[in-house]
């Protein structure tokens, strides 16, 4: 374990208390006492996908929970240790966001493993969290009518978001939520190479904000 930071983190950070903190400080004074966040975002592990700077939301506006493939996984009250389950809970009950929104994106490394049948991936836990998205791939396969993964993946990002929006019905203080106060629940994907961001429609298709 190391005692100093790295020196391109200890740097960032050097640029942030500098810059952003300094003209902010008032609202991260603000912020100390508590926070309001409007929107739930379950995103993924993606360096090159942050949520916050693809909304150019300020701190305090979402409340953020990335894992791989940006996956919903369905409802356990086992004895695992549940961290997507725990934020969820989190942020609809106790903070009561207004929405919720699984936000894909293209060229996920995560979808590509699972379209290509998971060979090679590590199996203590990456591969049973990636066998989550197994029946959307099941799905999309039979939708795009070949298991070529270069033509797969790219559908198979969409239907997976989908098959996460339906996993969150799963927890009752989801459904109640969406009864009691409208809860919104919301896909979207998110385009790496042009930055385009597509959103799910109350018609079941994506399309280009």
């Amino acid at each position: 374990m190391s005692a100093i930071p790295p020196e391109t983190l200890h740097d960032g950070y050097k640029r942030f208390k500098g810059g952003r903190f300094r003209v902010e400080q008032a609202h991260y004074a603000d912020l100390a006492e508590g926070q309001t966040p409007h929107t739930l975002v379950i995103a993924c592990s993606d360096s090159r996908v942050d949520p916050a700077a693809i909304f150019d939301a300020a701190p305090g506006e979402l409340f953020v929970v990335r894992n791989v493939a940006n996956l919903v996984p369905p409802k356990d009250q086992g004895g695992g240790l549940h961290g997507v389950s725990a934020a969820l809970e989190f942020a609809v009950k106790v903070l009561k966001v207004k929405g919720v929104l699984v936000m894909g994106h293209g060229d996920c490394g995560g979808v590509k493993a699972c379209a290509t049948g998971l060979a090679g991936v590590p199996s203590d836990y990456l591969g049973p969290w990636l066998k989550t998205m197994d029946p959307a791939r099941a799905e999309a396969e039979a939708e795009v009518g070949t298991s070529e993964a270069s033509k797969l993946a790219p559908h198979l990002e969409l239907v997976s978001i989908k098959h996460s929006l339906e996993r969150l019905k799963q927890f009752g203080f989801v459904r109640d939520a969406i009864e009691e106060r409208g809860l919104e629940l919301h896909g979207a994907r998110f385009s790496i190479h042009d930055g385009v961001l597509e959103w799910l429609g109350s018609d079941g298709e994506f399309s280009a904000v």
